[in-house]
């Protein structure tokens, strides 16, 4: 399930490449060791990122980053060379909370801010969210914090700016 954000243009699909993340897995987590998302060209070596990310952190939707073709003759990610100012959100339901497992819910209780996202799975209804430089980060926050108190989901911020911070 993915909700773009309103405003949002997504390149055609023959523009799209796809950049490879690798990292260590974290304990307790997903077991995963290395992630795809979706860019666009931006140079030679470099593309613009264009899908939210779901376990690599420190890059959001809209980031710069550089490449390197791997033997594989995959594109691996090196680095961030240009911030987009947005940030990554990312949001679990909890089953037993009082929205259970609905990534649906996560939308519905985030609509308001216009914030748009992808959803793992079925399964693992985990909703990965960009939120924009724009938008307003304290009541953002606050919703989380609430949803999060009042055992609607857990939350983990894997891309922040310093506005997000200082909200």
């Amino acid at each position: 399930m993915a909700s773009p954000a309103p405003n949002r243009d997504l390149p055609a699909v023959d523009q799209l490449i796809k950049i490879w993340f690798k990292f260590v897995p974290r304990e307790g987590w997903l077991p995963y060791d290395e992630e795809g998302l979706w860019g666009v060209a931006a140079g030679p070596d470099t593309a613009r990122l264009c899908n939210v990310p779901f376990l690599q952190d420190g890059v959001a939707e809209g980031d710069v980053v550089r490449f390197t073709m791997g033997p594989d003759g995959l594109r691996w990610a090196t680095g961030r060379v240009e911030a987009s100012g947005n940030c990554t959100v990312r949001v679990l339901p909890k089953p037993r909370g009082p929205l259970g497992p609905s990534a649906q819910a996560v939308y519905d209780r985030l609509a308001p801010f216009g914030l748009g996202g992808e959803t793992f799975s079925k399964e693992l209804p985990l909703v990965a969210l960009t939120v924009p430089a724009s938008a307003d980060l304290p009541a953002i926050k606050a919703t989380l914090l609430r949803g999060k108190a009042e055992g609607w989901w857990s939350f983990e911020v894997g891309c922040a700016t310093d506005e997000w911070r200082a909200a």
